[in-house]
């Protein structure tokens, strides 16, 4: 599986189509918003803020089909069938029938025009945070020569969904999809999934967040000024979003990475313990100063939302004060502790001023701690090409290695000081790893 955005995904030339689906009837009940959900959509409805996966499809399916398996899959997700809508200023979330109508041809601008660019307008338009549906299911046929297999695009607005609940789609949609073309009902021999509002009434409800959780947001608040922690090296001028910048970097090969897990074995932590304290020994060089970092952590707290399709994400913050490998241990326990509590009570009243420019997020997934895909699928998780102010970096852990994404605004300071940062970040873990500096591969864009 690769981290890629839509500028730089593989793509065939081909043919772009997508299912179109819209409201029937007027909207339903309304159901609980999440502090996160409330975050996101608060910035207005806008392009740009969608997530989506792409894999080929393994088996031979008519549109029909295709369209009958998806509708059964939006049925099995509640935040799926809700829509957000902002009237009169108050932001309310409603369930809402959907209607699933034909598959809409969408042609390329000009016969030159790369079929990612074509995919980009469609998800740009339809998987909007105010849309209703704000997901779109779309599929590239490929022109005659190519691999024959169609690619499928599965995407939504980020308010709906995360990366874990994109590979529940594509497992559920292939499910449902081997159901109809075998004459069986759609989704039969899937477990129930919870609907991610149910997740949500549940932190309401929760016990009053302790003390303490209140008192170490307040200290992380005030180490960085009243705002979350910022990329220690200059950026340039960042006050304003700019045109972003995003490079993929292979650190390290299968059998580096399993190298890498026995140095954390034999530290006495886990692997994303030491990887951190090598990123942090890192940032103290190159910087001065200890690593600190908005982190996202995930709520799936019970294994009854493994299987449920939401935003189950929430962010903390790294402070690794003591790199060391033990060190950053404890600090990667404290930021999942602190993740682990309702963030409206804690910092509900300061929204946005929470993010200044230059905010810098650290994100680590291991994918094989994730629900399995099947070989050979060619899996990209793509974002929308967005004007960021600030750094964020995901580290991707899995089968075929540790890969490195980073997104930073396109400044001249930002990419000497970022650049700088990631190609020793590379080169430390890779000497962590035991096989010298360098990486695999890099690419820019």
């Amino acid at each position: 599986m690769r981290l890629t955005n839509v500028a730089h995904m593989v793509l065939p030339p081909g043919r772009v189509t997508s299912l179109s689906t819209g409201p029937a009837g007027v909207p339903g009940a309304v159901v609980p918003i999440s502090y996160d959900q409330r975050l996101h959509t608060s910035a207005g409805d806008r392009a740009g803020s969608w997530m989506a996966l792409a894999f080929r499809l393994d088996v031979t399916a008519t549109p029909a089909q295709l369209a009958h398996a998806w509708s059964a899959v939006v049925a099995r997700h509640g935040t799926l069938h809700t829509a957000f809508s902002d009237a009169g200023g108050e932001l309310t979330l409603r369930e809402t029938e959907l209607v699933h109508g034909d598959w809409v041809e969408h042609p390329p601008a000009d016969p030159s025009e790369p079929s990612r660019l074509v995919l980009r307008r469609v998800l740009d338009e339809s998987c909007r945070p105010f849309a209703t549906p704000s997901h779109r299911l779309c599929v590239v046929t490929p022109d005659e020569g190519h691999d024959p297999r169609p690619v499928v695009v599965i995407a939504g607005d980020h308010a709906h969904l995360d990366m874990w609940s994109l590979l529940v789609l594509l497992r559920d949609l292939r499910a449902c999809l081997a159901d109809v073309v075998a004459g069986r009902a759609p989704g039969a021999g899937l477990s129930p999934a919870p609907p991610f509002a149910a997740h949500t009434l549940l932190l309401e409800q929760q016990d009053a967040t302790p003390h303490w959780v209140g008192r170490r947001w307040a200290e992380v608040l005030a180490a960085g000024g009243g705002s979350l922690p910022v990329f220690p090296l200059p950026l340039g001028d960042v006050s304003e979003p700019r045109a972003e910048v995003v490079e993929v970097r292979d650190v390290l090969d299968p059998g580096q990475l399993e190298a890498l897990e026995k140095q954390a074995a034999d530290h006495g932590v886990r692997l994303t313990a030491l990887a951190i304290a090598e990123v942090a020994a890192v940032t103290t060089e190159l910087s001065g100063h200890a690593l600190r970092a908005v982190f996202p952590v995930h709520s799936r707290d019970d294994p009854s939302w493994y299987g449920s399709v939401g935003w189950f994400i929430t962010n903390s913050v790294l402070d690794c004060t003591d790199p060391s490998p033990t060190g950053c241990a404890a600090a990667l326990r404290e930021a999942m502790k602190l993740g682990a509590h309702p963030l409206a009570p804690i910092l509900g009243h300061l929204d946005h001023e929470l993010a200044p420019p230059g905010m810098f997020a650290l994100s680590w997934l291991d994918t094989r701690r994730l629900p399995e895909v099947p070989p050979g699928l060619e899996v990209q998780w793509v974002s929308a090409v967005t004007r960021p102010d600030g750094v964020m970096a995901w580290f991707l852990a899995g089968d075929d290695g540790l890969h490195l994404r980073c997104r930073y605004p396109d400044t001249p300071q930002a990419r000497e000081h970022v650049g700088r940062w990631l190609d020793a970040v590379v080169g430390r873990l890779a000497g962590a790893a035991g096989a010298g500096s360098g990486s695999a591969g890099a690419g820019a864009g």
